[in-house]
């Protein structure tokens, strides 16, 4: 272990209640994807605390969602990796929105109790911003990385990136390494490889009538929506990693009418990209067959996420993070997950990504989540340790 290497180690060691304490502000501001207002104000937290540690931020604006944030610590001189491969970017990345509805915080606020914070966030994951925030600084005061770290803070993952995808595949384009600090899982381990997902709407249209008047002249628009659901959900195929959920529904003008419009909001999850047109294109023959005589339909794409596939890039990244995190004192191993996130972005651009190198946490998007306290600093070590070794497992 290098002298460098121990001291960005040690300056961490000593900021857990610093780290809480940030923490403890954003977790108690609204953030949801929603409220732009809630989520820059989160960004407020971030900027400050670059200010204080001498950091510059650039504010890429959203005009829907949140600022995205773009943090930078200059790189040292080009060592063993080259000069090309020392001035592309190390980024770590983050979001700052959740899934909550405004005045979730003040309900039920950020608390600590047992090694445990609890709090609307606080793994989902606003203690991984905290993290990155505190791998910046230390890097700042201690100097030593090997090439520019960025700290992107996007605003709208948990609505499939709208207004940050751009921003993060432009930065990936030029990015030696991703690191993103979603939670990492409550068995202690990283993320190696994800689903992709997309995100729709399908509007049905039928015709009102009078449901005891005049029944015959009506047509059902809800009738149409149940038996394209059925359709849909019949295209998972678990073997393959392909699911299919209408997860909301709605529609109907009043119990004694024939519904004349109803909606449906599906979620497909898949592992293989080619899997994703085959499926798409058997949810477009289900939308415009009208199984009800006289309805019609529509679909349209919400939002998206690419899968993050396991390559030789990851399985580097991955490497290299399960040494760094031996030396701070906690075993890891790599997971898969249907869960989606930013991270498939980033690899789709080519960049070597590891993600949920986040503190640990669980039961996301849930009255409970909860994060382990006791995981931040040696989670923050981790990344710093990963960051240093880079050129050494030629990354």
């Amino acid at each position: 272990m290098s002298d460098l290497e121990s001291r960005i180690a040690a300056w961490l060691a000593g900021r857990q209640q610093e780290m809480l304490d940030e923490l403890e502000a954003m977790v108690n501001t609204d953030g949801g994807s929603y409220d732009k207002a809630g989520v820059d104000a989160v960004g407020e937290r971030v900027k400050a605390f670059c200010g204080r540690h001498a950091i510059p931020v650039e504010v890429i604006p959203g005009r829907d969602y949140g600022d995205c944030l773009r943090a930078t610590v200059a790189g040292e001189a080009a060592g063993a990796g080259g000069a090309g491969n020392a001035r592309r970017n190390i980024v770590l990345m983050g979001h700052r929105d959740t899934v909550f509805p405004k005045g979730e915080p003040a309900r039920r606020p950020f608390r600590v109790e047992g090694g445990i914070a609890t709090g609307p966030g606080v793994c989902d994951m606003k203690a991984g911003l905290v993290q990155n925030m505190f791998v910046l600084a230390a890097f700042q005061a201690c100097g030593g990385a090997p090439g520019p770290l960025v700290g992107l803070f996007t605003g709208d993952e948990e609505i499939g990136s709208p207004e940050g995808r751009p921003v993060i595949e432009a930065e990936a384009r030029q990015a030696r390494v991703v690191f993103n600090s979603e939670p990492g899982r409550p068995s202690g381990g990283v993320v190696t490889g994800r689903k992709g997902g997309v995100f729709m709407v399908m509007d049905i249209a039928g015709k009102a009538a009078h449901s005891g008047g005049n029944f015959e002249a009506g047509i059902s628009a809800i009738e149409e929506l149940a038996c394209k659901v059925r359709a849909i959900h019949a295209l998972t195929d678990l073997a393959r990693g392909i699911t299919l959920n209408v997860g909301l529904v709605s529609g109907g003008q009043s119990v004694n009418t024939v519904a004349p419009w109803a909606q449906g909001q599906i979620d497909l999850r898949y592992v293989e990209p080619a899997d994703r047109d085959m499926v798409m294109g058997r949810i477009h023959e289900i939308v415009e067959r009208s199984f009800v005589p006289g309805t019609s339909a529509r679909l349209s794409i919400k939002g998206e996420f690419l899968p993050l596939a396991r390559n030789a890039g990851t399985e580097a990244a991955f490497e290299l993070y399960r040494a760094a995190a031996a030396d701070s004192g906690f075993e890891t191993a790599g997971e898969f997950t249907g869960g989606c996130a930013d991270s498939g972005f980033t690899a789709a651009q080519g960049a070597p990504t590891l993600c949920a190198v986040g503190p640990v946490g669980g039961k996301a998007h849930s009255p409970e989540e909860y994060l382990e306290v006791a995981s931040m600093v040696p989670r923050a070590q981790a990344l710093a340790r990963a960051i240093l070794r880079l050129e050494a497992a030629n990354l």
